[in-house]
């Protein structure tokens, strides 16, 4: 049995959470108090429904909780989708610029032609428009047109590093193709009826002067390890640390790991089965390092042993001889990367299956807040009920005190 202290406290509490809860009691009926009082089994009724309405209220108050979890949930969902539409919007605006740009190789290819006596031109010519059985199809191809980047700026500055003699170089994978290209009489001098000469003066366009040729089974590959689960297959180099084990300020990469390749050229080139990047670039760019600025590139310099480039013209050689003064305004230079649209397609379609994702989420969500609203109420009217029977309680032990009658003076 209560005591009265606990009864006016407990039934307080009632009165509180249905005022919490929003539910309004029904004022008490004074016939029903009194004939409950009179019957004398008031008090552990009271006791029976405090009891099961506090059950009510913490079984209210934990519906209330979780539905207001979930639609927390479907605010910040419903916030995700709107993010990835304009994500979305913003990577289709991008991809229609990219797909209405020229044709970067083919620029690359024109510019190399504007060089119309170099070995590298005719090669060009050659390759894409000869005999398929003719022996210049045993050439892979020239430096300039075997790696593509993402940044035209960055294009330019690898190009100005290697020099135009380096851009223009031919490219074979063994060295019976470098023999097929040149052959000599028996004073040592060129014959110009065989080989590329035979090739170039055939079609009315004689080389002149020296050219370069890289013989991919003549140069020392990368023999490291690869950047795991990588498609391009970069290298898995060590990047420069400072004493507290962080990089450099402006660190970006390394260079021979920004060059993007065609599948054909990345593996199984030569009988060891190396493919460009550990071979031709590796050899062209070592552990050439790329930085943001000029300036963060010579507060690395204790740590540029390959030397180093930056975005904004900087150049350091693998000697450390810094250069200096306007740059030389390279014309054939790598393609921008056709991959960079291959990436945005895809982050697209990774955005979008978020996005569907994220509007299956919010289904679920929604309909679960449904099904939990509806249990409130049911409990909701479950309350109001025991408030309602509960209710006469309170009068019956807080009685008011009828006021004595005032005697009137005759």
């Amino acid at each position: 049995m209560f005591s009265p202290n606990q009864q006016q406290q407990q039934m307080a509490a009632v009165h509180a959470a249905a005022n919490l809860l929003n539910v309004q009691v029904p004022p008490p009926s004074p016939m029903n108090y009194v004939a409950q009082n009179r019957d004398g089994f008031a008090l552990s009724q009271a006791e029976s429904l405090v009891h099961s309405s506090k059950k009510l209220e913490d079984e209210l108050l934990s519906l209330g909780n979780n539905i207001k979890h979930h639609e927390e949930n479907i605010r910040q969902l419903k916030t995700c989708i709107s993010s990835l539409d304009d994500q979305i919007a913003d990577m289709q605006v991008t991809l229609a610029k990219k797909n209405h740009s020229p044709d970067a190789p083919q620029a690359t290819l024109e510019q190399i032609m504007q060089h119309q006596k170099s070995a590298a031109s005719i090669v060009c010519q050659l390759k894409y428009n000869a005999d398929p059985n003719s022996s210049i199809n045993d050439l892979l191809g020239v430096v300039a047109t075997l790696g593509k980047l993402n940044d035209d700026n960055l294009s330019r500055i690898l190009s100005e590093y290697l020099g135009l003699d380096t851009m223009l170089a031919l490219v074979c994978v063994t060295y019976n193709d470098v023999e097929a290209l040149e052959t000599y009489d028996k004073e040592g001098f060129v014959s110009k009826s065989s080989g590329l000469h035979g090739l170039s003066a055939s079609i009315g366009r004689p080389i002149d002067g020296r050219f370069n040729v890289i013989c991919l089974e003549n140069l020392r590959p990368y023999v490291g390890e690869f950047i795991p689960d990588d498609p391009q297959k970069r290298l898995a180099l060590l990047k420069p640390k400072l004493p507290n084990g962080e990089s450099p300020q402006g660190f970006l990469g390394f260079a021979v790991n920004m060059i993007q390749l065609d599948s054909a050229h990345l593996i199984s080139l030569t009988s060891d089965g190396h493919g460009l990047r550990e071979t031709l670039f590796y050899n062209l760019f070592s552990g050439l390092q790329v930085y943001s600025t000029r300036a963060h590139m010579l507060q690395a310099l204790p740590f540029l042993s390959h030397g180093a480039i930056s975005l904004d013209g900087g150049l350091v050689r693998s000697n450390g001889v810094i250069v200096f003064g306007t740059r030389d305004e390279m014309k054939v230079r790598f393609a921008r990367s056709s991959f960079a649209g291959d990436d945005i397609e895809n982050k697209m379609k990774e955005l979008k299956w978020r996005k569907e994702t994220s509007v299956e989420e919010v289904q679920r969500e929604e309909a679960i807040v449904q099904h939990v609203k509806y249990i409130f109420e049911v409990k909701k009217q479950e309350f109001v009920r025991l408030m309602a029977q509960s209710s006469p309680y309170v009068v019956m032990q807080y009685p008011v005190q009828a006021a004595p009658r005032r005697s009137t003076p005759r």
